[in-house]
């Protein structure tokens, strides 16, 4: 696989042309911001590690049905994509009321919700990333009503298959945030990354975060934080108690 021309470099990423046209790398950077890019800053060897959760986690999804753009992990930084054309809508799912849903609506850090919650957010860094109705996203021509649905049914299965993934790990998964693009036919893939980047992880015993908050609210301990999922991601499930009693 041959790397092409540097097509687009984010905060967090940089996605490479390849010699097969349906096909892109994406590199993983130590770079991190938060708040819109207010706060920058290097969390060290995040790239590595968020590149091998990405890589886990997608083919424990694809196992279980959940159409992505994964292809396989070639480097300690670099992933093999199917090339789609992202939607620009950011998802996110809620479980535990935290970061901007709170600040909106008043409710404490911590509580749980009824029903897990999606939510979507225009994918514009002019615009500060604004949350948007199903109205708007109609208005703005973002994606079809069928698309929105197919949106969510998606980001509650994943909700659901990786609520059992970090519990079997000691891990709550309080929220997260998806991506998806289309295929030239028109599929939906799930794109992007999934790791402490966009997905609040707090521990099941300690509540300690396990997360980029340490980096937002300067808690200390980042590296660590990050190098723990990893740990938790790449060792085996815990046992159930009926498992246990076998």
């Amino acid at each position: 696989m041959q790397r092409g021309e540097k097509l687009y470099e984010g905060k967090a990423k940089v996605v490479y042309a390849t010699d097969q046209p349906d096909q892109l790398l994406i590199e993983f950077k130590d770079e991190a911001t938060a708040f819109d890019g207010k706060k920058r800053g290097t969390i060290a060897q995040k790239g590595v590690r968020n590149a091998a959760i990405t890589a886990v986690i997608y083919r424990y999804l694809q196992d279980h049905g959940i159409p992505t753009h994964f292809l396989a992990q070639v480097s300690d930084t670099v992933l093999l994509v199917r090339k789609v054309k992202i939607i620009p809508l950011e998802v996110v799912v809620r479980n535990i009321a935290a970061g901007s849903f709170c600040r909106r609506l008043g409710w404490p850090e911590g509580q749980t919700l009824f029903n897990p919650l999606v939510e979507f957010f225009y994918k514009d860094d002019r615009l500060g990333d604004p949350l948007l109705t199903e109205d708007h996203i109609q208005l703005l021509r973002l994606a079809t009503p069928e698309q929105v649905e197919r949106l969510k049914t998606l980001a509650l299965q994943v909700n659901q298959l990786l609520q059992r993934f970090w519990s079997e790990r000691g891990i709550v998964l309080v929220d997260f945030k998806l991506e998806f693009g289309q295929t030239p036919t028109g599929e939906i893939l799930l794109a992007d990354e999934i790791s402490p980047d966009t997905c609040r992880l707090w521990d099941a015993s300690t509540g300690d975060k396990l997360d980029k908050d340490r980096f937002r609210q300067d808690l200390g301990r980042v590296e660590e934080a990050y190098a723990e999922i990893l740990r938790r991601v790449t060792s085996s499930p815990a046992a159930t108690p009926a498992e246990r009693g076998k």
